[in-house]
Order: structure tokens, then sequence, then C-alpha cells
């Protein structure tokens, strides 16, 4: 043998192995995105179901043996609209995911479970509620600064 030819690889158990749950988590993120995509685009194109409407997917996680999938998704429209597009959604995901197996090649086609997510609502009302704040501020200001304008002596008046 040659001097410096010959290398040794270690290898560690996966649990004392510190890059292990990296790669693992890398790998979730790149599914879970790749999921998203497929999902967001066949509920743009492809889906025909009328309950569906003005839905956004948000957001994918996916469990550690990706056998399971939870969709985060906005439906804009009142609470009615809000269910029964997610009831749209459930009866679609068998559709769903057989778009995601075609496009996907892994040993299990995650089971999609669809959730609403209530972060863009909930943003809507706190942005409402800074608006009315700050109005609220600005009426205050407004009518202290009136007050004092009124109370200062002007040059008109004769000062004792």
């Amino acid at each position: 043998m040659v001097a410096g030819s010959a290398r040794i690889i270690l290898t560690y158990p996966s649990s004392t192995n510190p890059y292990r749950p990296l790669l693992s988590s890398r790998r979730l993120l790149k599914a879970a995105e790749a999921i998203r995509e497929v999902v967001a685009q066949a509920i743009l194109t492809e889906l025909r179901d009328p309950r569906v409407k003005d839905v956004t997917v948000v957001g994918v996680s996916v469990s550690p043996d990706m056998r399971e999938a939870k969709v985060a998704v906005s439906v804009m429209g009142d609470e009615k609209q809000q269910t029964l597009s997610l009831r749209g959604l459930q009866n679609s995901a068998g559709f769903l995911q057989s778009k995601i197996a075609q496009r996907i090649d892994t040993r299990y086609t995650p089971r999609l479970q669809f959730s609403l997510d209530k972060g863009q609502h909930n943003a809507m009302v706190v942005g409402e509620l800074l608006a009315k704040i700050r109005r609220e501020q600005q009426d205050d200001s407004d009518d202290d600064g009136a007050d004092d304008v009124d109370t200062l002596p002007s040059d008109d008046q004769p000062t004792s």
C-alpha cells in the first residue's frame, strides 16, 4: 500500500451522529415545499370542485416518516365559505394525493389533512385595531392642540 492512500471511514449510529437530524429535517423541508407547490398548483388549475374558491396554500408540515402531511390553507370569505372550502378540499384529498405521487418519488405518498390557517385573518384584525388606536390618538392630540391654542394669550389682547 502506498502511504496515505488508505481511507478510514467512520460511521456513527444515527442517534450519535450530530448531522443526521440536520439532513433529515432538510429532506422534510424539501418534501414539504414540493408538496405545497403541487397542491397549490393543482388547486389553482386542475381542481374542479365548486366549493373550493379563493384558497391559498400557506404551508405544509410533513411527519418524520412522510406518511402524513398537514396542509395549512387560508380561505377568503366568511365562516360558511371557509368551512365549505375546507370540506371540498378534504373530499379532493385523494385527487391531490395522486398529483403528489406523480410528481414526488417517495416510498409513501403522504395522506393529506387540511387545516384552516387563521394567520391572515388575525393579521387583518390586529391591523384594524392598530389603525383604530392611531385614529384615537390623533383625535386626542388634535383636541388637546385646539385647547392649547385657545388658552394662549394673543398679541391683540393687552396683558397685565
